[in-house]
């Protein structure tokens, strides 16, 4: 112990002593027979290396087919600060008693600290808990059989590298541990091309407008949606230093996210970002969506212009999906300098709910029910709760329910970037120069130019948005004053004008009729592909659609009025898989209708537990003994082991004292040496009555001659055997 660093034995501090039984069941269960355990484990950075060490020294076992480690999602690259859900499971009926689990830089061994990278988070401390000799490893609260745990892990920062995740399985003396497989996972982090929010060389300035997508409908989520209020909140963020963060994973909501994740209202978020001061430089703002999803030629979507520089190169904001318990999307420090001193051009990304922290509802319209003490604000996934709209038992990605688009409109100011402009940044600029440089007369005063529509085109055919500006004043009616319309050619989202990979779509062909002569029927139309990429891939467009038609509205009768469905029931069992229902209220003539009342869907709790069950008591053997005192024993086995924390296993071996008679005196032993009994040896001993759970064996010794002056009896001796459990 000639690290300074290094703790003091464990004997010698009262209050590591649960520490100390948990290094020692770690030594046990991670050390080899050939590696006896230290007898004082010390807090030094070379523990956590002798554990792994020991993995690859003691009884192994590649575990290719019955435990997977996994990461929600299955990404194949990490995004530097974000959080995933990682979860070890056994297949059925495999299970697994303990485990370990680190995440390790490339090519590291994790002999020291700065070998491991990334922070896990606990979600269940009955289940797992972090080592107490090596913090940066998770291992098993208690050893118990178990098919399944999950925990959150941090992805590190920028410039990190490669990570690799490992877990070590535990089952009895067996050790499962892999290096490629099933029980490791190799992630890189995802290229990006901007720097860390650190320090920004851009020089000047640069605006942007960000365009919000909703993708939040009854068709891509179509789990429980709710139909009657579903709504995108007001949007709010802004564009900021680095020392001011609106919102983040791990952080705790404050009252202004708060209040736009439970109640969709962005005052108080508002007021927070100006109290900023010099910390901010643009408030964004958008306004609300009712309902949440609507055709894009039919409703613009909503956009927000703002401003970056130097010292507030940040961008962050949020909005509710609603109704929800406190659920929200958004982006939190979006860096939007690069590496290169100069602006990003443009930013896409896919968006999923994430959960304040502040309520404990699992469902859209669950009851108000507040998080106390409130919890850090977290990604949802698909494994939070079996009732969660969002739930897959295979822990599969979310359908992300949004998608923002930040493009670059206009810089200002002299650029610094290290790599020289292209052509669609010296074209962005030249055009954003000649809007505000137009010949308007100095006698016509205007308001400002709005931000600009929605492209009429939701596809990539060629289409154009507008802008507007009013006329505040005509001071000199002999000269006339400009247009107060702008027009900008464009197409849908996720199309480019130059793009090679675009398809292009013919119009759509009128409306087919509809498919009933009388009351409501379908009615469809179509288009076609005019021109495929010149990169040779598909056309993901859409080539027909259908809506719902009515012909002749007197004809049309409602057959069915039916109530909206109730609440679902809460499901019918406290523990495992049962079921829950939900009714709905006929309003008209029942003969007319064939519309279903209730509707039932299977639900699923936390496992039951499962109680110890043992057979019924055998009869009692035979004495052990033919004279004297002995016992006699009986046996009971056991039917199923406890699982979960059922009740543990009672005793399923009984003795009892028994007595035959007498034996005989020395004085009678030396009487049977002068005429008494000739016996055999004793034969071996029999075959065990079970092979577990307790049986017995008996051996005997039988009269080879007899005496002339007495009477000789074979001898048995009874005894236990194979008293361990099943």
């Amino acid at each position: 112990q000639t690290d300074p660093r290094a703790a003091a034995p464990l004997s010698a501090s009262p209050r590591c002593a649960p520490d100390a039984l948990s290094a020692l069941r770690d030594g046990l269960v991670f050390f080899s027979l050939s590696s006896p355990l230290p007898l004082t484990v010390t807090l030094s950075d070379g523990y956590c290396g002798r554990i792994l060490r020991a993995q690859t020294q003691g009884t192994r076992k590649d575990g290719h087919h019955e435990f997977k480690l996994r990461v929600e999602g299955y990404p194949e690259t990490y995004e530097p600060g974000k959080t995933y859900r990682v979860v070890l499971l056994a297949t059925s009926p495999s299970y697994f008693r303990g485990f370990t689990l680190i995440a390790l830089k490339e090519g590291r061994e994790g002999t020291t600290d700065d070998d491991y990278t990334g922070q896990f988070q606990i979600i269940d401390t009955e289940e797992t808990q972090f080592m107490s000799n090596c913090p940066p490893a998770v291992t098993e609260s208690t050893p118990r059989r178990r098919t399944r745990i999950q925990v959150l892990w941090t992805a590190p920062p920028t410039g990190t590298g490669c990570v690799i995740l490992k877990a070590s399985i535990v089952q009895k003396r067996v050790i499962y541990f892999q290096d490629e497989g099933s029980l490791t996972i190799r992630l890189c982090e995802k290229g990006n091309d901007r720097a860390p929010a650190i320090e920004c060389c851009a020089c000047g300035t640069a605006k942007y407008r960000l365009t919000f997508y909703g993708n939040w409908s009854e068709k891509v989520h179509p789990r429980d949606y709710p139909r009657r209020a579903n709504h995108w909140s007001a949007l709010i963020g802004a564009s900021h230093s680095k020392g001011y963060l609106l919102w983040e994973y791990g952080g705790y909501a404050s009252e202004g996210v708060r209040q736009v994740a439970e109640l969709g209202s962005p005052i108080k978020m508002e007021e927070e970002i100006r109290q900023k001061g010099d910390e901010v430089l643009t408030v964004i703002k958008t306004k609300a969506q009712w309902p949440a999803w609507q055709p894009l030629n039919l409703r613009a979507a909503p956009s927000a212009e703002f401003s970056v520089d130097r010292t507030r190169h940040l961008m962050s904001f949020l909005t509710m999906l609603g109704p929800s318990p406190d659920w929200n999307v958004g982006l939190s420090g979006e860096d939007l300098c690069t590496k290169e001193c100069g602006w990003v051009q443009r930013l896409v990304t896919d968006l999923i709910p994430w959960d304040a922290g502040t309520d404990s509802g699992v469902t859209y319209e669950s009851p108000n029910k507040p998080t106390i003490p409130q919890e850090k604000i977290r990604p949802l996934t698909s494994l939070d709760h079996p009732q969660s709209p969002f739930y897959d038992p295979e822990g599969g990605a979310i359908t992300p329910v949004a998608r923002v688009v930040v493009e670059r409109i206009a810089r200002k100011g002299e650029q610094c970037n290290v790599v020289p402009d292209t052509i669609d940044d010296i074209v962005a600029d030249i055009g954003q120069e000649e809007k505000e440089e137009d010949d308007t007369p100095e006698t016509c005063i205007y308001s400002g130019w709005s931000p600009w529509s929605a492209c009429s085109s939701a596809t990539c055919e060629k289409g154009r948005r507008m802008r507007q500006r009013m006329l505040k004043a005509q001071l000199d009616l002999s000269v006339p004053c400009p247009h107060t319309q702008d027009f900008q050619p464009c197409m849908g989202p996720g199309c480019s004008m130059e793009e090679s990979s675009t398809c292009m779509m013919s119009e759509w062909i009128s409306w087919s009729a509809c498919s009933v002569s009388c009351g409501m029927g379908m009615r469809s139309r179509e288009r076609y592909v005019k021109q495929y990429p010149e990169d040779g891939s598909l056309c993901q467009l859409h080539t027909e659609e259908t809506e719902k038609c009515v012909v002749n509205d007197e004809c049309y009768t409602i057959p069915c009025m039916m109530s909206p469905w109730s609440d679902w029931s809460e499901c019918s069992v406290t523990c495992g898989r049962g079921v829950r229902t939900r009714q709905r209220m006929l309003k008209s003539d029942p003969a007319e209708c064939t519309e279903e009342l209730e509707q039932v869907e299977k639900c699923m709790l936390p496992e039951c537990p499962v109680d110890c069950m043992v057979s019924e008591w055998s009869e009692w053997s035979e004495c052990n003994k033919s004279c004297g005192k002995g016992h006699m024993i009986r046996t009971r086995m056991i039917k199923q082991e406890p699982q979960l924390g059922g009740s543990l296993c009672p005793e399923t071996i009984q003795r009892k004292k028994c007595r035959i008679r007498k034996c005989r005196t020395k004085a009678n032993e030396r009487g049977r040496g002068r005429g008494a009994c000739k016996m055999q040896p004793w034969t071996d001993w029999t075959e065990c009555t079970k092979a577990c759970d307790g049986g017995t064996q008996e051996r005997l010794m039988v009269v080879k001659k007899r005496s002339k002056h007495g009477v000789c009896k074979a001898e048995k001796e009874i005894r236990t055997c194979n008293t361990h459990s099943c």
